[in-house]
């Protein structure tokens, strides 16, 4: 988190991580697709021949509360392949909040596992752990043949604490969902910290609120929120009692 006391503005890092080929970039696209064009900039992409991110991705999406303080997120994606370790370091330093983005396919198992782990390694070179990060699942490709059972991935999800979502980024599904679950952690663990919603008379539900709407959802965000399996098995646990 950087803010800045001359222009009242808070600029928060938001990063997508994940193996190659999981859908990270597609997740930005997609992002920057259903954003309401005043609140967006240009989405840098620097890609290889083979189409893979070499870099990172960088989405600035601008919000600015009637108390007068802007909210200026920043969105990156790290590169998956391995040879890229480095930037990935490099990339996740700063970061406020990360969605890990999973490939849903049974046989990328191994790579998901292997890109959290690496999460988990990057983290810890900057003196942070999982538990301290505010951290969305995102489980990508849901229309590909071979994907793990929403059953399976249900499972997985009542016995984490990270917030778990299914998508289709190619066609924006489950995007906006995981990103609004992503920020709503990220704010919530920067202003317990922090205290900014006092200290800047910064409404932080309307922030929410105009950032679902500049995104162009209708619903409310707790609407939004409970579309993640890890709501929805919640619910349901609580009518099963």
């Amino acid at each position: 988190m950087q803010l800045d006391f001359a222009s009242r503005e808070l600029t928060i890092k938001l990063v997508y991580y994940g193996p190659a080929l999981s859908g990270k970039t597609t997740n930005l696209q997609a992002l920057h697709k259903a954003a309401d064009a005043g609140s967006t900039g240009r989405l840098m992409t620097l890609e290889t021949k083979d189409d893979r991110t070499l870099f990172f991705d960088l989405l600035p999406l601008t919000f600015r509360d009637q108390g007068g303080l802007a909210v200026r997120l920043k969105v990156f994606t790290v590169p998956g392949q391995v040879i890229h370790a480095s930037t990935r370091r490099l990339v996740v330093q700063g970061a406020d909040g990360i969605a890990f983005i999973a490939d849903s396919r049974e046989s990328e198992t191994q790579n998901n596992a292997e890109s959290f782990l690496d999460l988990k390694d990057n983290l810890k070179e900057h003196g942070l752990t999982l538990k301290e990060m505010p951290l969305i699942i995102q489980f990508n490709k849901r229309d590909l043949p071979g994907v793990r059972s929403d059953a399976d991935i249900a499972a997985l999800a009542s016995q984490g604490r990270e917030p778990v979502y299914l998508a289709v980024a190619t066609q924006g599904g489950g995007v906006v969902e995981s990103f609004m679950g992503l920020l709503h952690l990220t704010w919530s663990a920067l202003n317990g910290t922090h205290d900014l919603q006092r200290k800047f008379n910064f409404d932080g539900d309307r922030f929410m609120a105009e950032v679902a709407k500049k995104l162009g959802q209708t619903s409310s965000v707790s609407e939004i929120l409970g579309r993640s399996v890890t709501a929805q098995g919640q619910a349901l646990r609580k009518v099963a009692r």
